[in-house]
């Protein structure tokens, strides 16, 4: 059935949109968007939704999401993983090959796909791995995974440490047309550490992660882009030092591009004081310079996307000791509250740019503005996201639709809530209040 949204404000930071007006929506497509719909526009059957002045966009994009599924369905599976994303305002969700057995087969990324289509939620993006088993010694099958339909390739937490053999993954994967994204962390210099290294490390005595894991790891892939003119994605930046690399890189005109979290520009290494595990991920949360940092750089362009590495575990999972429980939180439904809040309301960035770094910005780092997505031009899928930026909202268990809830936001209020996801013209989640 055809589908007229009026009355949005329509923002579509690919078009440089915003705008009050009318989305129409025919065949799964964008039939018109603007600030006026003709009435002979439409059909008799058209169904007309009044969104009552609230922001209409494209829908979001994760770049960075952990869908446990195979092998790990007691933390989450695909369908409510999809579930979330779509309570979260996406539309589209790039799932890492970390399941249990690796995406390192067409096998396993069929099965995920298949298990994504019974759903009819969101878009399904697999990433392979970048090596087999992910174990950093010998490469994967990225034409064979390509065809089936793995988008990227990464090795996520498990760091490529061999250059020689990251070196070989960008010369094939820039061969091939297709982007490696990677979790950067010198293993050697992380050692046992669970949480930043610095003051509050020090006088709690706990194991440490140095910023220099990270930073150094960065340093080294930017020279290998650099030397083999391929195209790099740095997934979930943490550190200062990190994000003036990336600066300096693109100023010299590397393609590389980043993402961040909403939890590493949201908290600081001190929550670990409390001794909740659901404050423990990799990388660990860091200082407020290193806030302020990524505050910077999302303002000034450096940052390309916000991706919410969306790890669910299980309750038992993060009651262990600090030293014992796995990395990890979930984050689909409070990136956008996280970013309104503490991004646009405290007028770090503008609205549009938040869309932005949503939207179109990872669109185009895994090539999905291709396929039509990140923007509401007319002939793109109809997958939209309908939202209030001043509602609050409360993250507890009814607002979680994740099957975890190992969030350290627990409680939290905040401003922004999702009130309708829609994904080909299909509503697909309902908020319940319009």
């Amino acid at each position: 059935m055809p589908l007229l949204v009026k009355n949005v404000r329509l923002i579509d930071p690919a078009q440089g949109m915003d705008t009050m007006g009318a989305l129409l929506v025919e065949d799964g497509l964008v039939a018109a968007i603007g600030d006026t719909v003709a009435a002979e526009q439409l059909r008799p059957e058209t169904e007309i939704l009044d969104g009552r002045e609230n922001i209409l966009c494209p829908g979001f994009i994760d770049l960075h999401v952990h869908f446990r599924e195979p092998g790990q369905t007691a933390r989450e599976t695909i369908e409510t993983g999809c579930m979330a994303a779509v309570a979260g305002g996406f539309t589209s969700v790039c799932a890492m090959a970390n399941t249990k057995p690796v995406n390192d087969s067409t096998a396993i990324t069929q099965l995920m796909l298949n298990s994504a289509a019974k759903t009819g939620l969101c878009r399904y993006f697999p990433l392979g791995a970048l090596t087999r088993g992910m174990a950093g010694e010998e490469l994967a099958d990225y034409g064979t995974l390509k065809n089936a339909g793995c988008i990227a390739f990464s090795d996520d937490g498990n760091p490529v440490m061999n250059a020689a053999v990251f070196r070989k993954a960008m010369e094939y994967t820039e061969w091939l047309g297709v982007t490696i994204a990677v979790h950067e962390e010198d293993k050697n210099l992380a050692g046992s550490g669970y949480m930043n290294e610095g003051a509050t490390s020090a006088a709690l005595g706990c194991p440490a992660i140095p910023a220099s894991a990270e930073e150094s790891m960065v340093s080294r892939d930017i020279v290998l882009a650099r030397h083999t003119k391929s195209h790099i994605h740095f997934q979930h930046l943490s550190t200062k030092g990190s994000l003036e690399t990336i600066r300096c890189a693109k100023k010299g005109g590397l393609s590389v591009t980043c993402e961040v979290t909403p939890h590493h520009f949201a908290l600081t290494d001190s929550e670990i004081k409390r001794f909740d595990a659901n404050f423990k991920m990799n990388p660990p949360l860091r200082t407020q310079a290193d806030i302020d940092a990524i505050l910077e750089a999302l303002a000034d362009g450096t940052v390309d996307a916000i991706a919410t590495d969306h790890a669910p575990h299980t309750y038992d999972d993060k009651e262990l000791e600090l030293a014992n429980a796995p990395f990890g939180i979930i984050g689909l439904e409070t990136a956008l509250p996280l970013t309104i809040e503490l991004l646009v309301n405290r007028n770090v960035i503008g609205l549009s740019r938040a869309i932005e770094l949503l939207t179109s910005g990872p669109a185009k780092i895994f090539h999905l503005d291709k396929k039509g997505l990140g923007s509401l031009a007319v002939g793109n899928p109809a997958d939209f996201t309908l939202f209030d930026p001043s509602a609050t909202i409360r993250v507890d268990r009814a607002f979680i639709k994740s099957k975890a809830f190992n969030t350290p936001f627990k409680d939290w209020e905040l401003h922004g809530k999702i009130l309708g996801t829609w994904v080909g013209g299909k509503r697909v989640f309902d908020g319940n209040s319009m």
